[in-house]
């Protein structure tokens, strides 16, 4: 099938979903969940049977295509089929790819509701349903489709569910559709990847741009994606990216399918170093090779984190991520950190002299290497001119001088965004707040008084003079 050492939620796993009992698995991105929950669906999957048999239900489109990817090729020797079915892809050519009758279909929620509705799909001989990435399916409000997929779904049948967390409503789902599910949780003292090095930068909001720009620079990401908070966000960030002169291009859910397809293709094919992109449009991708993670926008929540730097550092290779924060965001940060059971170090912001060291100290490599190759005959000649009127010290710094490329600084302008802030901070504002509208209160109630007061006053000494 393509591994040789199972990890460990496979191994936890396998055999659980192999019995025929409903299983809850919670485990971090990019450990193996697909073939966790893939290898037993080919197994139990007869190629002679006229019906779908097995289900799986995922938050977007780039998961569904990515996990059909994975089964199909799993199911190649066996001949076990796999459709994917999503939004943004023509319905009729999905129906049509039906009636070939796949024994497997990985599907979206709201597009796999139109084909129920449509008897496009029957879902009467399906004997497991797998829920992929749980929590992210909430957090896009999903919720209710689920459910009614679900119910749509004959018992008895299997059930294995995956998740990064396990929020209250997603405890509630499996107590309302599961049956006893054995819980496989893979031990880790944090919810983050232990061979990701987390990293955070404070910077200002206006200055965040040139940091991230003098980041790439020092640190040459063989393969990065940059998180922003809105579509808006990516767009500015992928165009303000490629002014500057870099490898990038942007995905969100405003793209047509076709060309958020193009950016993940040239993604994979490393024709583009640099992918720009929302939370939605990069869940659940499993691209190999990527090194850094720059989250530009400090995420809405821990789980959001936790996702997000899950693109990098997988398969035992080490990742890069780098949280630029502003100075109102550090309470959030705290709170990321405390909820995710990590630490993340403090980084001083790069400055321009920084990457002017760095790309002297790639010239130098350079130099160093051309030395060790040798043949350089045609050039001793000038050089040995050059000695007899310069100092080398001098023809060495003209020669670093020249070799050494300049930060471009082409001015760039962002739309600003609001900063976010943790719960507690603003409860902190909230209950100031309340705490300046009372004395307000107290100070109008005290004039109010005195008024009243007053007019009594007045009132009474006119009744004494009539």
């Amino acid at each position: 099938m393509g591994f040789e050492t199972a990890t460990p939620i496979q191994a936890e796993t396998i055999p659980v979903a192999l019995s025929g009992k409903d299983l809850i698995g919670q485990a971090q991105t990019g450990t193996g969940k697909t073939t966790a929950f893939g290898v037993p669906l080919i197994e139990k999957a007869d190629v002679e049977a006229p019906f779908v048999q097995g289900l799986v239900l995922t938050p977007t489109r780039e998961l569904a295509v990515q996990v059909a990817e994975e089964l199909n090729r799993i199911g190649q020797q066996k001949g076990v089929r796999t459709l994917p079915v999503y939004g943004g892809q023509d319905i009729n050519r999905q129906i049509r790819a039906l009636k070939k009758v796949p024994q497997i279909i990985v599907g979206t929620p709201g597009r796999l509701i139109d084909h129920i509705k449509r008897k496009t799909i029957k879902l009467m001989n399906v004997q497991t349903v797998v829920l992929d990435e749980a929590d992210e399916m909430l957090n896009m409000g999903f919720i209710e489709d689920i459910e009614m997929i679900l119910q749509e779904v004959p018992s008895p049948h299997q059930t294995l569910l995956f998740s990064a967390t396990m929020p209250k409503q997603i405890q509630a789902l499996a107590e309302k559709f599961m049956h006893e599910p054995e819980i496989i949780k893979v031990k880790a003292k944090a919810l983050t990847v232990k061979n990701i090095d987390q990293q955070y930068i404070e910077v200002q909001e206006q200055k965040k741009f040139d940091a991230l720009c003098r980041l790439l620079d020092i640190q040459s990401p063989e393969l990065a994606i940059i998180f922003g908070r809105t579509k808006k966000r990516v767009d500015e960030l992928s165009e303000a990216l490629m002014k500057r002169g870099y490898s990038a291009q942007g995905i969100h859910g405003d793209l047509s399918q076709a060309k958020r397809d193009q950016v993940i293709r040239r993604f994979k094919e490393q024709t583009i170093e640099i992918m720009v992109a929302t939370d939605v449009a990069a869940r659940g991708l499993d691209i190999s090779g990527v090194t850094h993670v720059y989250n530009f926008d400090i995420p809405q929540d821990p789980e959001s984190y936790v996702h997000r730097i899950g693109r990098t550092g997988r398969a035992g290779n080490k990742g890069l991520a780098v949280t630029f924060v502003t100075p109102r965001e550090i309470d959030h940060l705290r709170t990321i950190e405390k909820v995710s059971k990590t630490t993340i170090d403090r980084q001083p912001v790069p400055s321009y002299q920084d990457v002017i060291v760095e790309k002297q100290q790639e010239v130098v490599g350079d130099m160093i290497k051309a030395i060790e190759k040798g043949s350089m005959t045609e050039y001793k000649g000038t050089a040995e001119r050059l000695l007899e009127e310069y100092d080398s010290v001098s023809l060495l710094s003209a020669a670093l001088k020249i070799l050494t490329k300049e930060p471009n600084q082409t001015p760039i302008r962002l739309t600003e965004v609001a900063p976010l802030r943790s719960k507690k901070s603003q409860n902190k504002s909230f209950a100031s707040k309340r705490k300046n509208d009372r004395k307000y209160d107290r100070k109008n109630d005290r004039k109010n008084d005195r008024d009243r007061d007053r007019n009594k006053r007045f009132r009474a000494k006119r009744s004494k003079t009539k």
